[in-house]
């Protein structure tokens, strides 16, 4: 039996290669003569250079950026021939901001303008940036400031201060660009402002008080009016991505950019179909399994293409918050609980362990005997 294993990160606790490892570790140990590929994934988030390097291979480029609340970090891209791929979360991710000290209003997303700088120096031409996991709400000033935008007061310190502005020069920054290809890879479609916007939605999860949603809103009107329209006469405002990662997608929209849909393109550039046609079983995953997993995420994604194959598809996750039913609809013919299996305790302290067990567990209904 052929087993494909594409799972996306369990975010805070296991990588995606981690994750389709454990995944196919526990599947060997029920049937040790199966054949089980691991395709890492992502959706442009946590795990997106990863997942892309243990297919694509290249070069991880690591460099020291800015980190969100502008201490230095270690960050890496991929780097293959004059294309760059750049995971905005190793330099503006949540999980780099301690959980007491976590304030949309003063991190900024200016390593992720730095690593883009170094890709263009080392050769880049087609740089695509996956948005996802942010910690950052600042429509992307700080990346624009890494890459030579000024204004009369502060870009770089975060979503707040852009509220005070009075006039910011994009010229320097779209010069750095002028013959890159920039490319946005993002799992959400939401606009920059208002209900559905960056600050409305995601702000909050990243430590915003209603206060601070209410300042932020107010900051990122002022930057947008500021900035205008493309030289197309595009507003990047509205356009579909420009919300995501706290507004890191209006910054790069703003510099010419384009939004794909993450997964999709990753699905794309791994080949997935290709490898769901020489599968019997597909199994995905990640660390929860809610409404949200169905809107651009890994699992969506890749269940959609194993039901349109015609390839069963099971999920595991670390919690389960789905029915039957909407799994059903979405192409996941069963899904697994780590949380129902192990406690919630015991998963999140042991993830690979009980990862490997549940899918041992899962092997017995699903494999051949």
């Amino acid at each position: 039996m052929r087993v494909l294993v594409s799972p996306d990160c369990f975010t805070g606790t296991l990588t995606s290669v981690e994750a389709a490892t454990a995944i196919r570790d526990g599947w060997l140990k029920e049937h040790p003569e199966d054949e089980v590929v691991i395709a890492p994934l992502s959706d442009g988030g946590p795990g997106f250079v990863g997942g892309l390097h243990a297919v694509l291979g290249g070069e991880l480029i690591t460099a020291i950026v800015t980190g969100p609340l502008g201490e230095k970090t270690p960050a890496q891209f991929l780097l293959r021939g004059n294309e760059a791929w750049i995971e905005s979360a190793q330099a503006c991710g949540l999980h780099l901001v301690a959980a007491d000290k976590r304030d949309p209003r003063i991190t900024s997303t200016y390593g992720v303008g730095e690593l883009i700088s170094t890709a263009i120096d080392r050769g880049a031409k087609t740089i695509t940036v996956g948005l996802g996991g942010s910690g950052t709400n600042d429509a992307g000033a700080g990346m624009l400031a890494a890459l030579g935008a000024t204004a009369d007061g502060e870009l770089a310190t975060g979503g707040a201060k852009l509220k005070s502005l009075s006039k910011v020069d994009l010229s320097a920054a779209l010069e750095k660009i002028s013959d890159i290809e920039l490319i946005a890879a993002s799992d959400v479609d939401n606009p920059l402002l208002g209900l559905r916007g960056a600050t409305a939605v995601f702000g909050p999860q990243k430590g915003a008080d209603d206060f601070a949603v209410m300042e932020l809103e107010g900051a990122l009107e002022n930057f947008a009016a500021l900035c205008g329209r493309r030289s197309d006469g595009k507003d990047p405002a509205v356009a579909l991505g420009a919300g995501a990662a706290g507004g890191l997608g209006y910054g790069l929209l703003l510099l010419g950019g384009t939004r794909v849909a993450g997964i999709e393109t990753v699905l794309e550039i791994v080949n997935l179909d290709d490898e769901i046609n020489k599968a019997d079983l597909v199994i995905t995953g990640e660390g929860c399994l809610d409404d949200q997993s169905l809107h651009g995420k890994v699992i969506a994604g890749v269940a959609s293409h194993a039901a349109a194959l015609g390839k069963p598809c099971v999920a595991l996750a670390g919690e389960v918050r789905l029915g039957k039913r909407e799994c059903a609809t979405a192409g996941i013919d069963s899904a697994y609980s780590m949380s129902e299996f192990a406690g919630r305790e015991r998963s999140m302290a042991m993830p690979a362990e009980v990862l490997s067990e549940v899918s041992a567990r899962m092997s017995q209904t699903w494999g051949r005997r």
